[in-house]
C-alpha cells in the first residue's frame, strides 16, 4: 500500500441508503487495510472510523473519499479548499462528472489509489466578491459556477459586465453564469455555454435566457477579473448563488467582482480516467437516438 494515504476521511450523505451501503462497504474494506478512516462527528453509522469535527476532517486526512453526487463533490472541496486534501469521488448520484468512480468499481480503484496507481487533476477555483456601497465585503468560493438571477418576480433583470475594467456589455435576462471548466458542464452547459477541457486556463460568461438572442457566452482568460453589476430598474430582485448556495441579494449600488482564486481542488482519478470518455457517457455522443422502441398506444 502506498504511504501517501494513511489517513482517509469519508464523507456522504449518510441518510441516503445507496450512499449508506456504499460507506459501510468501503470503510469495512479500507480498515482491512489498516488504514486509519476519518468521518465527521454527525455521520450515523456504526463503521470502524475515528470521528472528527467536521471542519477539522480534511486536515486530519491525506485524502478525502466522497461518496454520492457531484453535489457532495461540490461539498468536500469546500471542506479541501484550505487544506488541499485531494479528494476522490464514488459516484451515488445521477450524471456525475466530477464523482466519476462507479460503485462496481469502487473498491478495486480505491485499492489502485492506495497502491500508488492514479491520475492527480487540479481544478480551477473561483472567488466571489460582493462589495456594498458601505465598502463591506462578503467573499465565496466556487468550483462550479457564480450565478447572478433573478429573485421574486416576473421581471427580467439589467446588468452590466466588465472585464479586467473593459466594459463589454449591458445585458437583460434571467441572470448570468460565470462558470470554470468545472462548472462548465454543470448548468452553463444547460444554458448553452461550451463544454471547456478542465486544464484549461479559462472561464465561461454565459447569459441565462437572455432577451437579446445576439448576446452569446464568452470565454475570457482565468486571470481575467469579471464584474457585474445590477442596472437600477422598476421592481429589480436579483441575488448571487455560488456552487448553488445563495450569497445574498445584490442591489444597483453593489458590486460583484469575480476572479481565480489562489489555490486550487485537487481530484484524484483511478489511472483509466478519460474525460472526454465521460463526456461520451454521460451526453450520450454516438448514440443514435433515431432508433426507438415504437409502442402502441
Amino acid at each position: 500500500m502506498s504511504a501517501q494515504f494513511n489517513n482517509i476521511a469519508i464523507i456522504g450523505r449518510h441518510d441516503d441508503a445507496r450512499v449508506a451501503e456504499a460507506i459501510r462497504e468501503l470503510a469495512t474494506h479500507l480498515a482491512a487495510k489498516g488504514v486509519r478512516l476519518l468521518a465527521a462527528n454527525s455521520l450515523l453509522q456504526d463503521v470502524p472510523i475515528t470521528r472528527i469535527d467536521e471542519p477539522e476532517l480534511c486536515a486530519a486526512a491525506d485524502l478525502v473519499i466522497a461518496v454520492g453526487g457531484d453535489g457532495t463533490m461540490l461539498y468536500a472541496s469546500r471542506l479541501a479548499r484550505d487544506s488541499g486534501t485531494p479528494i476522490l469521488g464514488i459516484n451515488r448520484g445521477r450524471l456525475g462528472f466530477l464523482a466519476d468512480v462507479t460503485p462496481d468499481e469502487m473498491l478495486a480503484s480505491v485499492d489502485q489509489v492506495l497502491a500508488g496507481k492514479y491520475a492527480r487533476d487540479t481544478r480551477l477555483l473561483l472567488e466571489a466578491r460582493l462589495i456594498r456601497k458601505s465598502g463591506r465585503e462578503k467573499i465565496a468560493f466556487a468550483l462550479n459556477d457564480v450565478v447572478l438571477q433573478r429573485r421574486g418576480t416576473g421581471r427580467m433583470v439589467d446588468f452590466a459586465t466588465h472585464v479586467d475594467g473593459q466594459y463589454v456589455n449591458t445585458h437583460s435576462g434571467d441572470g448570468l453564469i460565470v462558470a470554470t471548466p468545472t462548472g462548465s458542464t454543470a448548468y452553463s452547459l444547460s444554458c448553452g455555454g461550451p463544454i471547456i477541457e478542465p486544464q484549461l486556463s479559462a472561464v465561461v460568461i454565459v447569459p441565462v435566457c437572455p432577451h437579446t438572442l445576439t448576446d452569446r457566452p464568452i470565454v475570457v482568460p482565468a486571470e481575467a477579473s469579471v464584474q457585474v453589476t445590477l442596472l437600477e430598474r422598476d421592481d429589480t430582485k436579483a441575488e448571487i448563488t455560488v456552487d448553488g448556495f445563495s450569497m445574498g441579494s445584490i442591489r444597483p449600488t453593489d458590486r460583484l467582482i469575480i476572479s481565480a482564486y489562489d489555490k486550487r481542488i485537487t481530484l484524484i482519478h483511478p489511472p483509466d480516467y478519460d474525460f472526454y470518455g465521460i463526456l461520451r457517457s454521460k451526453l450520450f455522443w454516438g448514440r443514435d437516438n433515431r432508433r426507438r422502441d415504437v409502442r402502441d398506444s
